[in-house]
């Protein structure tokens, strides 16, 4: 099973983006999607789960929260959230921190919160005051393990050595934009800092915001909230990719959601990449990842089809 790097978290190949909660599926379909997602993975793993302070200004959380407490299952769920930007003017200083983590933890209805990220890098606080911070929730036991999200190389770097420098908790894990259609900036940027520090990986539109499932086509009208930013990926090198995900995913009799996934998990670095779906037949395309296995000629043909 997937263990993020210097942490004792387990968690599932997969990871279920909770961006969908209360947005696109209302709470029932929010708790069959769960409900979907618990039973689909395997009992030696940990069901993995992202959502964040600013998904539904907080519905997302409290979804999340009111599920886990309803099937008593909080103990076997591994929950990331994060402290998001909103309209805050020093989103990462030290007070708007603890005041974020406080509101998730009720939203959430658990007293620890498994991985704890910062949505967003904060220019406006001194690195120092941000992991200080996170390393006090740390220290409390409310926070598990602190990571970053949408961070540049270079900040990210600077973070880890000031982390390092204050002798305090420092990131263990960077969710990036990464996929089949998005591989330039992190692999050319970031991939180095995260195997250098041996940071877990998570990537998030892991599906290129819905593209690489293979219902975009050109002139084709798509009712989806992601449709046009996922429309940009229509074109000659967008169809080069759905082709090979196409025969790749016929050869193995599985969907070309779960082989775009499972070639995201694959890649040196990443731990479970992040997929979401609004309905439950949604999520059944993506969860054949979990079992599936990819020869290293289907991998590689993938990778050349995709080449930035």
């Amino acid at each position: 099973m997937p263990q993020l790097p210097r942490t004792d978290l387990d968690v599932s190949d997969l990871c279920l983006g909770g961006n969908v909660f209360g947005w696109t599926a209302d709470e029932p379909t929010s708790f069959a999607l769960l409900d979907r997602f618990h039973d689909a993975v395997p009992s030696t793993q940990f069901p993995f789960v992202d959502t964040a302070e600013s998904y539904g200004d907080g519905t997302s959380e409290t979804i999340l929260g009111t599920w886990m407490a309803e099937r008593g299952l909080r103990d076997r769920i591994v929950v990331a959230t994060k402290a998001s930007p909103g309209d805050k003017e020093h989103p990462l200083s030290a007070p708007e921190i603890r005041a974020a983590a406080e509101h998730s933890l009720r939203n959430l209805q658990t007293d620890h919160i498994d991985l704890y990220y910062a949505h967003r890098d904060d220019p406006t606080t001194p690195l120092d005051e941000t992991l200080t911070a996170f390393d006090e929730l740390v220290q409390a036991g409310k926070v598990r393990y602190a990571a970053a999200s949408n961070y540049s190389a270079e900040r990210l770097t600077e973070a880890l050595q000031t982390a390092q420098r204050l002798g305090v908790t420092g990131y263990v894990a960077l969710q990036p934009h990464y996929n089949l259609m998005e591989r330039r900036v992190y692999e050319a940027e970031l991939q180095a800092v995260a195997a250098e520090h041996d940071l877990g990986v998570l990537p998030y539109f892991g599906l290129a915001r819905g593209f690489l499932t293979g219902k975009y086509r050109a002139g084709e009208t798509i009712d989806s909230p992601r449709a046009q930013r996922a429309a940009q990926y229509v074109g000659e090198k967008g169809d080069r990719v759905l082709t090979a995900l196409r025969e790749v995913a016929d050869g193995h009799g599985t969907t070309p959601a779960a082989v775009a996934l499972r070639w995201l998990a694959d890649q040196p670095t990443v731990t479970a990449p992040i997929a979401s779906g609004r309905s439950v037949e949604q999520l059944a395309d993506l969860l054949p990842m979990l079992d599936l296995r990819l020869t290293d000629d289907e991998r590689r043909r993938l990778t050349d089809a995709s080449a930035w």
